[in-house]
């Protein structure tokens, strides 16, 4: 792959805080270039979250150690200092989570919310420049009427809106990496769909790559080229998407595939 954003070499993960030191990543290898998609998936406990906190730089730093190296634009952030990362959080890389309501603070205007990291990494920006680049990042991830969602609360908005919210937050400093942690596992199937298909138009408006964490390898198949399965904190397999549905080679991706009866139906909604 040209022009590689991200490259993952030798992870290894491994916590203290139990009789005996637990492994959760171990020797993982990937890579990412820009403007690219890459899934992970694999079901709880593989990995596949831990790996996506080790990119964007929230691991804890003690009762653990991890190693290896985690490149981003050739800067080497596993070990990047506090004040690094900070630089590069919010502003080079965007994180969504799984849950808005647990990341949203429930007693702030949704427009302060999503003007925080212009904030942080634009301090040159006046409020009025700042609250008109909000109403265009609400208005990027399809919320109707931006104008009324920036005077809102999150209680006020429903699972779906409260997701394109965080999404329009980790965009505004248009970031070079968005990486999207298990981003639509609180929400019904219908609005799983739209907010897969919001990130694949942001990717190809932005060139924007994205890093998308999932259990679900039915919502993976539409949105990412590219796809590595995480067994017990390694990785099982990867390749091109299509391919590794088609013709998985490791029996626990086949049986993860096999899981899914619905997937083709699945994949061929619009």
């Amino acid at each position: 792959m040209d022009n590689i954003l991200l490259k993952v070499e030798n992870l290894n993960i491994e916590f203290h805080d139990h009789d005996a030191p637990e492994r959760v990543v171990n020797h993982l290898d990937i890579a990412l270039e820009q403007g690219g998609i890459l899934g992970i998936v694999g079901e709880s406990g593989s990995g596949k979250s831990m790996t996506a906190m080790a990119v964007a730089g929230l691991l804890r730093r003690h009762d653990m150690t991890a190693e290896g190296e985690i490149l981003f634009e050739g800067k080497e952030l596993l070990h990047a200092s506090r004040k690094t990362l900070r630089q590069i959080q919010g502003n080079d890389i965007g994180i969504v989570f799984q849950e808005p309501m647990t990341s949203l603070n429930p007693v702030r205007r949704i427009g302060w919310q999503v003007e925080e990291s212009l904030r942080i990494h634009r301090p040159e920006m006046g409020k009025e420049e700042r609250r008109q680049r909000a109403l265009e990042a609400l208005s990027q991830v399809e919320l109707v009427n931006p104008q009324l969602v920036y005077h809102k609360y999150p209680h006020e908005l429903s699972g779906g809106m409260r997701q394109r919210v965080m999404i329009a937050s980790a965009i505004i400093c248009e970031p070079k990496l968005l990486i999207a942690d298990e981003p639509t596992t609180a929400l019904d199937v219908t609005i799983q769909l739209q907010i897969v298909k919001l990130l694949q138009r942001l990717n190809k408006e932005k060139n924007m790559a994205i890093l998308f964490i999932s259990h679900d390898l039915s919502l993976v198949r539409r949105l990412c080229e590219r796809v590595v399965v995480m067994h017990d904190g390694s990785m099982v397999e990867t390749g091109r998407t299509e391919e590794i549905f088609r013709n998985p080679k490791e029996g626990y991706t086949r049986e993860l595939v096999e899981a899914i009866p619905k997937l083709e139906k699945l994949k061929d909604i619009e």
